[in-house]
């Protein structure tokens, strides 16, 4: 189904008041292609959205309020976890109706649903009208380890660190979240046990079937708002020149997966659905570092890149976002 500027995709998006959400309108009312019609949120009903979703003030006087399902082209579901399976029980959707979950919900893609990371899945995306969107930790680490495993190149153990940003934790407060902890403060959480990893592994397999080593994942709560730096290692025999040409190669017709030639910094992916990798050897160990946006290729960018794969659209569009340099 291809869309046009003057056939924009009509948008509805449940759950409309939470971090996700609002870095979805964001990109969308200003996307060539879509227009949001419908906002949902059962605690702001009749509200201005801006007046949740502050950067909004002046971009747009949309209301939170019911969804006529009739008149939508696509639902992003930005409800919490375990939600999403309540919401497709309870609401039967028109038959033209395509649905992107942000939960993890669907992500062992029960349910009809297809994992939507468009680097490993795009041409099932294409054809697909469920998409559960992959989860941050989940998008950063497959990303810096997809070409290996395609090459067949996980021999052993993958070690893992990974810090996010406070809003990784969802816009509810909570002490982990509270600015007087959080700042000068870090912390580890769900160490070789965050739920993640199971997506992890179900992506990592879909290449190379035979892998069977465990994935250590560490997770670590940072003191900054937004973006997840995963550094990864494991063992490998490649050459750099091998490896340099695997990662260029795998990535090579995908618009948002960056290769760079030195050691990059948080800051060029924030505000942006890049994800940035940088490799190197030593000795024996190869090093990955993966870096991305938590509410952008971690979520909302790359549920909204998922939609337009699944509308035919270019996948790049309304997605050309600046980073902060300072």
């Amino acid at each position: 189904m291809n869309k046009t500027e003057t056939n924009k995709i009509r948008v509805a998006i449940e759950g409309a008041a939470g971090y996700t959400a609002g870095e979805l309108i964001r990109i969308l009312l200003f996307h060539p292609y879509a227009e949001v019609k419908y906002l949902h949120s059962d605690s702001h009903a009749g509200k201005p959205v801006y007046t949740v979703h502050k950067d909004l003030l002046g971009e747009t006087n949309l209301l939170f309020g019911e969804i006529d399902y009739q008149d939508t082209d696509v639902v992003f579901l930005c409800k919490g976890h375990g939600q999403s399976v309540l919401f497709m029980e309870q609401n039967p959707l028109p038959g033209h109706v395509k649905v992107i979950d942000l939960s993890a919900d669907f992500r062992d893609e029960s349910h009809g649903f297809v994992y939507g990371l468009p680097e490993l899945q795009r041409a099932k995306i294409k054809n697909s009208a469920f998409i559960a969107n992959p989860g941050c930790f989940a998008t950063s680490v497959e990303l810096a380890l997809l070409p290996l495993a395609a090459a067949g190149l996980l021999k052993n153990e993958v070690h893992i660190t990974s810090i996010t940003g406070s809003t990784g934790a969802g816009q509810s407060p909570s002490d982990t979240t509270h600015f007087s902890w959080r700042n000068n403060n870090v912390s580890v959480y769900k160490p070789f046990r965050h739920q993640h990893l199971k997506e992890i592994g179900m992506c990592i397999t879909k290449l190379q079937p035979g892998f069977s080593k465990t994935i250590n994942l560490v997770p670590v709560r940072g003191n900054f708002s937004r973006g997840i730096l995963s550094s990864c290692y494991t063992d490998c025999d490649a050459s750099p020149e091998e490896i340099e040409k695997l990662y260029a190669d795998f990535y090579s017709n995908h618009p948002f997966t960056i290769i760079s030639r030195s050691n990059p910094d948080l800051k060029q992916v924030v505000n942006t659905n890049k994800c940035i990798l940088y490799v190197e050897r030593f000795d024996n160990k190869l090093y990955i570092l993966s870096l991305i946006d938590n509410l952008l290729k971690g979520a909302s960018g790359q549920a909204v890149q998922n939609m337009n794969l699944v509308f035919g659209l270019p996948e790049d569009a309304g997605l050309h976002l600046k980073s902060i340099g300072f």
